[in-house]
């Protein structure tokens, strides 16, 4: 007998929602659960084998799993757990959605609206754009994406991208793109990106030794409540800037912790370049978190303040080394 799944956990991003709406459509599944990386790594989220993981590190257990982070099948492996054992699908692709539409297409013929779909996705979840214009150009699918992006409640935000699920999972990007809701949204969106950009110019700063401006600092451990920022409109003051690296502190029942965030990403002067630059293999080395080449994240743990301080200037200054030791060209 088929196995029948209840629920989709998902990342609550983009490719998260692409995903989950495949999966939807396979499944017959309305339930979908959204989340970071950390809530499943710190098993804050009870998962079953009646569940479908999406574009997540591996929980305990899970009826299918579909990822694409190199860092998440490792973790795997490290527990002892062969890969091939657990069900579902990992590839090192571009994107999650990539991983589930390839997967399933091979079962049925999907309709042509989830390959545009895993398409848009391999670009957003890489940041495969090939210019500024590129990037800042309005598209369908960029409109989905700016209205996940939008300010609102935690609980406002997860009825949206429910409500956005079933729309991508019965209709085109196109068509879901023109809803007044996702246009409401977009609207709050970009408003909220100039917000965005006057805090950049503000927190942004190089390390003495990055003489070329290759890596913009963002450092948001100078704000008392949380600041949220998109790290790519950097690019907008820094055109040369080749990666962002933003900190920020770690909130625990909305207070402020000694921890801080940090995540990385390439900008998009490294794309269509043969490099050897690895931002989740930075992570990695530094036992901070994962990620795969264009972008990852983690933690920095700290019991005090001033260890905080100092861990914070310690891991800037080691990400660059790495970087620096990292091939700017992939030897020919």
């Amino acid at each position: 007998m088929e196995q029948e799944f209840e629920r989709i956990i998902t990342h609550n991003d983009f490719d998260g929602v692409a995903s989950a709406a495949i999966c939807s459509y396979m499944y017959d599944i309305d339930t979908i659960v959204f989340t970071g990386p950390n809530s499943i790594t710190r098993s804050e989220i009870l998962v079953t084998e009646g569940d479908i993981v999406c574009d997540l590190p591996y929980p305990l257990v899970a009826g299918l799993w579909f990822d694409h982070h190199a860092g998440n099948l490792v973790e795997v492996q490290l527990r002892g757990i062969d890969p091939g054992t657990i069900p579902g699908a990992f590839a090192d692709k571009l994107s999650c959605c990539r991983v589930v539409y390839d997967h399933f297409s091979k079962e049925e013929s999907l309709p042509d609206d989830f390959r545009v779909l895993a398409e848009e996705a391999d670009i957003i979840d890489s940041f495969g754009y090939t210019s500024v214009e590129d990037w800042r150009r309005e598209t369908p699918a960029k409109r989905i994406d700016w209205a996940i992006k939008a300010p609102g409640t935690t609980r406002e935000k997860h009825r949206f991208l429910r409500n956005l699920v079933a729309l991508l999972r019965d209709t085109s990007i196109e068509e879901a793109s023109r809803e007044h809701w996702i246009a409401e949204r977009v609207a709050a969106s970009l408003k909220q990106e100039e917000w965005m950009r006057r805090i950049i110019r503000q927190i942004s700063s190089f390390l003495p030794e990055d003489q070329h401006g290759e890596i913009v600092v963002l450092d948001m451990t100078g704000f008392h409540v949380r600041e949220k920022i998109i790290k790519n409109l950097a690019l907008l003051d820094f055109p040369q800037a080749l990666a962002f690296l933003e900190i920020q502190p770690l909130y625990q029942h909305g207070v402020r912790s000694n921890d801080l965030s940090i995540s990385m990403s390439l900008s998009l002067n490294m794309n269509g370049r043969s490099h050897g630059k690895d931002v989740g293999e930075i992570l990695r080395e530094l036992n901070l978190g994962d990620g795969h080449a264009g972008a990852g994240a983690g933690t920095i743990v700290s019991s005090t303040r001033v260890e905080m301080i100092k861990k914070k200037q310690a891991v800037v200054t080691k990400v660059f080394e790495i970087w620096k030791s990292q091939p700017i060209e992939k030897p020919k």
